[in-house]
């Protein structure tokens, strides 16, 4: 799930080197939590005009963790 968060990422934003994701430990319902790392020029085109862009990462990413049969969300930091 990283290698697909970070090429989203990296599709989106001019700092392709400042692309960092990290993932937390699952929790206890089994949710595991990434958080995608961007320069803080490139932000605005991660999360997009009123989050689209960053609604629509979320949306790809849990629906690749359901094939999975996993459990995912996405934080923008």
């Amino acid at each position: 799930m990283e290698k697909l968060i970070v090429t989203i990422a990296k599709g989106l934003v001019d700092e392709k080197n400042a692309v960092t994701v990290t993932a937390d430990a699952p929790a206890e319902d089994g949710t595991i939590v990434y958080h995608l790392h961007v320069a803080p020029d490139d932000m605005g085109r991660v999360i997009g005009k009123q989050g689209r862009i960053a609604k629509a990462i979320r949306t790809l990413v849990r629906a690749a963790a359901s094939k999975a049969d996993m459990k995912i969300a996405v934080e923008i930091d």
